[in-house]
């Protein structure tokens, strides 16, 4: 079978912090068969494929850890108003811009109309690009919940029966994983952060009821509160953790090998920033509770890395104020609110998102055995992050051993086999 050989690079395998200054990767239909030092490497041989990349920076494909692949960079309310029709529409044209950006690989924290799961196979039938999907359905919660919004996006369950119901649904329509609420924001007036908006006995049916068909659990979870409810029910990603006392911390350090939590940091800092533009002025959003939120997240992120707890970029990407295809930003905030360096920040896009997305363990950093996702990058992310943020600067995207070309300017893609022009343009 062919081989491809990616020779003449600096290779960041995201095994560790380390980068090898003249590396090589060799791909063999969807998988690594060699990822190291180049003098080590096998030489091509017969039909092989050998592409030089001029001494640019090569890393595994990044993991978006909270996505709303549906979301169609618009403000809530049209958002609530969406079609199911525009909002495939709106999730494919999503896809092939969070794959352009180097994402290779997304966990759904929610989707509008249920689309993922038809997405999901799509993507993986080659029919259209986009991230490795892990896909959800409509979010599930309660009455009063931060889930009861408008409709097509969530399923209202009260009751541990109403609750297991709404899970079997699910199951029916093949979804990956579930998405629950545990609680709420601090723009929901009736739902905010530290009111559990379900009983023990609701999450323990959510949790058992998916576990038992086959799919893993996703949450809201704000306060510490709700994080530690959702550690105790086995929920497999937390999302936000904002609010954590020494309880949830202790919790989380324990179960440290089974979970993992994303801040989901972007969303604050947008909403400050931006949310003026959605009718958000930024004093009010300080005067609720934000500006705290942040400050809050940053305490709590520093925890969580003493405890081991592996953390996820991912920020409720998807509004206007926080589109698709800028979700590298979050490793320049992890870099700059929680004082990570570069290297840790790429290691939670990486390794620990890998780890997350497929606990099989193929998937994440660039090993022999491992799927053949990565990128080929002009710059040096280990020192500047930001860089991943300019969609120029990602040369070539490779998915499970397939090439994608042409994705950040929308020309024809093709996955047969590439090669590296002089300026650093895939051709």
């Amino acid at each position: 079978m062919t081989r491809t050989h990616l020779t003449e690079v600096r290779l960041f395998t995201a095994v560790d912090g380390e980068v090898i200054d003249d590396g090589t990767v060799v791909v063999e239909d969807r998988t690594i068969t060699w990822a190291g030092p180049t003098m080590d490497a096998p030489r091509p041989s017969g039909d092989d494929v050998a592409v030089d990349g001029g001494g640019r920076f090569v890393m595994p494909g990044m993991v978006e850890g909270h996505c709303h692949i549906a979301y169609a960079n618009r403000g809530p309310r049209e958002l609530d108003a969406t079609t199911p029709a525009l909002a495939m529409l709106d999730a494919v044209e999503n896809a092939q811009t969070l794959l352009a950006a180097g994402f290779t690989t997304a966990i759904s924290f929610g989707s509008a109309h249920g689309i993922d799961v038809p997405l999901r196979d799509a993507i993986a039938g080659g029919r259209i690009p986009g991230p490795r999907l892990v896909a959800s359905g409509p979010d599930i919660g309660a009455t009063a919940s931060n889930a009861d919004g408008g409709p097509g996006l969530n399923h209202i369950a009260d009751g541990p029966w109403a609750v297991r119901a709404a899970v079997r649904e699910l199951a029916r329509q093949r979804c990956d994983v579930i998405k629950i609420f545990l609680d709420g924001e601090h723009l929901n007036t009736v739902a905010p952060p530290g009111v559990l908006t379900w009983t023990d006995e609701e999450v323990d049916a959510a949790v058992g009821e998916a576990h038992g068909r086959g799919m893993r659990v996703a949450c809201h979870a704000r306060s510490a509160a709700a994080v530690k409810q959702a550690v105790r029910a086995g929920v497999d990603f937390i999302g936000h953790a904002n609010y954590l006392d020494d309880e949830a911390v202790e919790l989380l350090r324990r179960e440290r090998h089974r979970l993992s939590v994303g801040p989901g940091i972007a969303w604050e800092v947008s909403l400050l920033e931006r949310g003026h533009e959605i009718g958000l002025p930024r004093d009010a959003m300080e005067r609720i509770g934000y500006r705290a939120e942040i400050d809050a997240t940053v305490d709590a992120v520093k925890r969580l890395r003493d405890a081991g707890v592996p953390l996820l970029i991912g920020g409720d990407y998807g509004l206007n104020i926080a589109p698709h295809g800028t979700n590298a930003r979050d490793l320049q905030l992890f870099v700059e609110l929680f004082s990570m360096s570069p290297v840790e920040a790429l290691l939670c896009a990486t390794r620990d998102g890998g780890s997350a997305a497929r606990p099989e363990g193929d998937l994440g950093t660039l090993e022999e055995g491992k799927l053949a996702d990565l990128l080929v990058v002009d710059g040096d992310p280990t020192t500047d992050v930001a860089l991943l943020q300019d969609p120029d600067r990602i040369v070539a995207v490779m998915q499970g051993g397939r090439i994608w070309q042409g994705l950040a300017d929308r020309r024809p893609w093709r996955r047969d086999r590439f090669e590296l022009g002089p300026t650093g343009e895939a051709s």
